[in-house]
Order: C-alpha cells, then structure tokens, then sequence
C-alpha cells in the first residue's frame, strides 16, 4: 500500500468544505482505507492518502482546462473512485458538481448539460460517451468530455471535446508541478454561500429543477445528522462499512458515501453494479445500511422466493420462525423498535435456528442501523426486517431541505411515521392545506435559473414548502399522507392518499408497481405490475408455461393471484379507498421510455396518457373485476 504525500503544506481555509475535509483526514491517517473497489473479481484499495492525493491531481486538471468558481463540472457515471475524485476536486476549485443519473436518456442529457450549462463532462464510458456526442450540437457550454473507459472510444472517436482520464490526470500531474499551491489556494478563497452543488429533482410533473446547495447547506447537513446522530445513534465513525449502490447524483446517496465518508471516515465499498448488490452486501457485510423501498421490498421477495423452492425441513423451520419474528416485529413496534428481555430471549433462540443465517445471506449480519427513505414503504416491509433483528428506520427529507426534516431514532420508532423533527431545526404544518414546512441552515438557495420556481417553494419568512401533506401522530412523530398533487378525490368529494394504498400493494412480493387511478371519478382502479422474477419462479412450480412478461401476466392463473392481493389489501380500508377494478401492466415500466423517473418513481402524468385505453376500459363494460 503506498502513500502519497500532498505537494505542499494546505494553505489556511476558513471555510470548512468537503474537500477540506478529505485533506485533513488524510494528512490524520494517511494510510487508513478510505474506500474499496472491485477490479477484476478483487478488492482494491485506497487510502485517504492516495485519496486525497488523486483528487488534487484532478482539481489541477481542472483548473488547466479553465474552471473557474461557479463554472460546472458534470458527472455521467456509475458509483466509482472517479465519481468521488472528480466531486472533491470540483469542490475544491470552487466550482459545482452536476450529477447525472447513469440511466438518463440522451435526450435528459441534453437537457441537463445545457440547462446546468456544464463546461466539462466526467462520462464513465462509451455509452454515457455517446449519450452527449449525440446531442452535442446543442450544448455550446460543453468544452470538455474526460471518459474514464477507454474500451470503444480511444480508437474509434475523433472529437476534439474527448479527452481519456489518464490524460486529463496527466494534464493535473503538470499543472501541479508548474502552479505549486493553486489548488489550495483556491481552496482558501471559498465561502460558506459558494454553491457546491446542483442536484436535480426527479421532474415526475414537468423538467427536473437544478437545486442548488450550498457549503453552508451541506456543513449544516453533515454537523446535524453525522455528527450530531442524526441519523444513526452512536453518530458513524471510522469503524463503521458501507455500500455505495444508489445513484450519487441522488441527494441521499450523496449523504452516506461522500459526506458521511468525508466527516466520519466511514470506509466506502462500492458496488459492482445495481444488478450486484446482493452478492456485494453479503460480501462486505456493512454496518450502516441506505436503501430506498424498491431496494427492501426486492431482498425480501428475494427471501420468500429462496423460501418456496428450500427443502421441506428447511422451509417448515423458515417459516416458524419468521412467524415468530412477526410476532417479534410487532411487539418491538409497541416498544418504539427497542428489545425487553423476554423478545431479547425469544430473538437469542432465533439467531441460532434462522435470523443468522437468514442475515448473513441477505448481507445484514452486521447492520447497526439501516434507515429506508426517499419514497414511501409499506410498514409491514419495515416490520419484517425489525422482527428479525435489523435495526430499522424510516427518514424524511427531500433535496431542497438537503435531506434534514424528520427520522425515527433509535428507540422511538413508530412504525408508519417517518419520525420526529431533527434536532436544530423548524418543522410545522400548515393547518390548512396539511403541507409539511421546514426552515432551517440546510434549507437550499434555490433552483438553478429558475427564479419563479424558487419563490414558489421559499416563502418570505424562510420556509420551505415541501409540497408533502402530513398529520402529527401523538404529537411528537410526522406521518407523511401523500403528495399534494397525487391527492384524489372522488366523484364524490372524498379526498384519498393513493400511496398509502400503493404501498400496501406493493408490500405483497408478487407486485413490483401499483398506480392507483380515481381523480373525479366514482371509484378507484388499480394498474398493477408484477414482480417477474418472484411471480415467474411461483409459475414455474405450478407448471404454468409462459414466454414474456406480457404473456405471465395475463395468465389467469396470475390475475387471480393479483385479485387475492387486492382483496385482502381492500379489507384494510374504509370502502371508498378501495381498488374496484384493476389490469394488469402489459409491461415493466421504464425510464428511457418516460415512464419512470430515474428515481424509479412513477410518473404519473405519463402513465395516464401512455395507458389512457386501459384506464378508460375500468370505467365502462370491460376490465377485470
């Protein structure tokens, strides 16, 4: 393992930054594993040193290329080293990053490198190459593209703009020898109002808006819920393993590998790819644990397909105990998440017969905490990983408030609240309208070139308008009811929160998508997608032949499946807020084909036109019922 020296002493900084962050610690322990990727099938390391040492050589290749503060340095990539190279060294020359989502189509790209009006473009490989080569005509801002996989590229592109990472690193390795002293020099001149960066929102209504955080917003951020444990109780330290998975242009990714790396040195694994993060949690086995529903709801339909093709002892003894972990679940529900003795007991003997094993293939042997966010869950997903020991916690936050709102804390946990307002902060709720309010030092500076927006969302006393309705439950937690847009109401003037109704749909391992439909209509319907994966594999044991999604979906052996689903969920609700009829999706829902978010939320709006003749078909003779 080497260690890099950094080329001259830091230069005083009077503004706390990421970056100065990162060479500080690297100058406390140098040859401590800062974080780990896989090359090859094995592991690789690197220190703080070497860290720190790359992206100075980075932030020098910028400052040789001409960024200056304020200009932006875009991000088209996987979870990588580079990923963070290139954000502290755009932090530290005082420029903003601009994260793009790895699935962004070419026509998002456009929009975002010329909406952002990005000077260079960090592109991780041929793909993401081709995404900008392809609308190129229409980003005049775009000076730069630096790939960083060379495989398609090198030989075959002849473009002035391209550039490959070594290069650009090579660029940085002379501009540092030549200008001794620049980078921390600019480094020293940044300001708590400095944008550090912009961070798009998912745009389900209309075209994502650039938010833009501050030095100040991100400091306030890390002070409150990394070291003031505000998520995790005792607060992260370098002791602590994570995985990165989650796109690290998503403002809560950006929070557990950079910023809890940068403050904490909590060591960074990062994932193969999205399609890996099951093996690579098993492997890594983290102690802190970020995921949103999809990524919670899938490893437990994951467990129960596991389940159903085990063996008759294997599974007699599964299922016992996973009733008893239910049970388990629903008293540590009572208890505000924490163990009595006697569930402590009951628990040490489940440890021995299933929730070791169970934890250790699912990578959460060694979770101390795991907190579910960014879009509503369906309790009963919560339940199931509390039962058998995986410390959880729903949190709320958005963007625009850098992520700091409300969290269950340890021991206060009630199940299907996202929790108590952090500590520092203003929260209320407008008594009206139901919409949640946060002020406080992480609130954002507003949207990138979008002043009515802005105004739209801060009012003049320094609030912030989530755009979320929620109800206080015993005072103390937030229960979040739905989004102010996606409200319904009825034919009949009944207001109904579809997500609510969604979740617990979707709480079912047989369905991965439910968009429940009823705006001014006289009763609600259902479009329902199914989990491929975990309906195929219930197919197959039942000797169902099938041949596409389409085709296993509209099996009636499946929809009658889908109906059970949706009977007992109905059981569960007051009869106006019921699926009366339902279809079945006749495909996967996609973000290049503008249905999804890159978030993978819903867009709604799409969904109606895209699907308006199986809507319409619920409301008069046909359809499924």
């Amino acid at each position: 393992m080497t260690t890099a020296t950094p080329s001259a002493p830091p230069a005083p900084t009077t503004t706390t930054t990421v970056a100065s962050r990162i060479r500080d610690r690297s100058l406390r322990t140098p040859n401590k594993v800062a974080m780990r990727e896989k090359n090859y099938g094995v592991w690789q390391e690197v220190t703080w040193a070497e860290y720190w040492d790359t992206a100075m050589t980075a932030a020098h290749a910028l400052l040789a290329l001409g960024v200056e503060p304020g200009d932006r340095v875009a991000v088209h990539s996987e979870n990588r080293r580079e990923w963070l190279y290139s954000d502290i060294a755009t932090v530290a020359v005082r420029a903003m990053t601009v994260g793009l989502y790895p699935t962004n189509p070419a026509p998002e790209v456009a929009y975002l490198l010329s909406h952002s009006g990005a000077k260079i473009l960090i592109a991780e490989d041929q793909e993401q190459v081709d995404k900008a080569l392809e609308v190129l005509d229409d980003l005049p801002d775009l000076e730069h593209i630096v790939y960083l996989e060379p495989r398609g590229i090198r030989r075959r592109y002849d473009n002035q703009k391209l550039m490959f990472w070594d290069d650009f690193c090579d660029i940085g390795k002379r501009h540092r020898e030549e200008h001794h002293g620049a980078v921390e020099e600019r480094m020293s001149q940044a300001k708590p109002d400095d944008v550090m960066t912009l961070v798009y929102t998912s745009g389900t209504t209309g075209p994502p808006k650039g938010a833009m955080l501050t030095v100040s917003n991100v400091e306030f951020c890390i002070q409150e819920l990394v070291e003031g444990g505000g998520f995790t109780s005792p607060p992260p330290s370098d002791a602590d393993i994570m995985l990165s998975y989650l796109p690290l242009c998503h403002v809560a990714e950006r929070i557990f590998t950079t910023w809890f790396n940068a403050s904490a040195g909590v060591q960074v694994n990062f994932a193969e790819s999205i399609a890996t993060v099951q093996p690579n949690l098993t492997e890594i086995q983290p102690s802190v644990l970020f995921g949103v529903p999809r990524i919670w709801e899938k490893v437990l339909a994951g467990v129960n397909i596991k389940l159903a093709s085990a063996s008759l002892i294997k599974r007699t003894n599964a299922r016992f105990w996973l009733r008893v972990a239910d049970r388990l679940g629903d008293k540590l529900v009572r208890n505000g998440g924490e163990h009595t003795i006697g569930t402590r007991l009951v628990y040490a003997v489940g440890w021995l017969f299933l929730f070791r094993a169970l934890r250790d293939r699912i990578g959460m042997r060694k979770v101390r905490y795991a907190a579910s966010g960014a879009a509503p869950i369906a309790p009963e997903v919560l339940k199931f990983y509390m039962g058998i020991g995986v410390p959880m916690h729903e949190v709320y936050g958005m963007t625009e408030n850098t992520a700091i709102a409300t969290a269950n804390f340890p021991g206060r946990v009630k199940l299907g609240t996202v929790g108590e307002p952090q500590k520092g902060i203003e929260l209320k709720i407008d008594e009206t309208t139901g919409e949640i309010m946060t002020r406080h030092a992480g609130v954002f500076a507003g949207y990138w070139r979008n002043t009515e927006a802005t105004a739209k969302t801060i009012d003049p006393d320094g609030w912030l308008h989530t755009g979320d309705v929620g109800v206080w439950v015993d005072g103390t937690h937030v229960k979040i009811v739905d989004r102010m847009k996606d409200i319904i109401i009825t034919a009949g003037g009944k207001n109904v929160s579809p997500s609510e109704i969604e979740n617990a749909l979707k709480a079912s391992e047989f369905i991965k998508e439910a968009i429940v439909i009823g705006d001014r209509r006289p009763y609600l319907t259902a479009l329902i997608g199914i989990e491929l994966d975990t309906v195929g594999e219930w197919a197959q044991r039942r000797g169902i032949a099938y041949t596409t999604y389409r085709d296993l979906s509209e099996r009636e052996e499946v929809i009658k499946l889908v109906q059970g689903v949706v009977d007992h969920v109905n059981e569960r609700f007051a009869q106006v807020e019921t699926i009366k009829k339902f279809q079945m999706l006749p495909k996967e829902l996609d973000h290049e084909d503008g249905e999804l978010t890159a978030t993978q939320k819903v867009k709604r709006s799409a969904m109606a036109d895209r699907f308006d003749d199986v809507v319409e078909s619920m409301y008069g003779k046909a359809g499924v019922s």
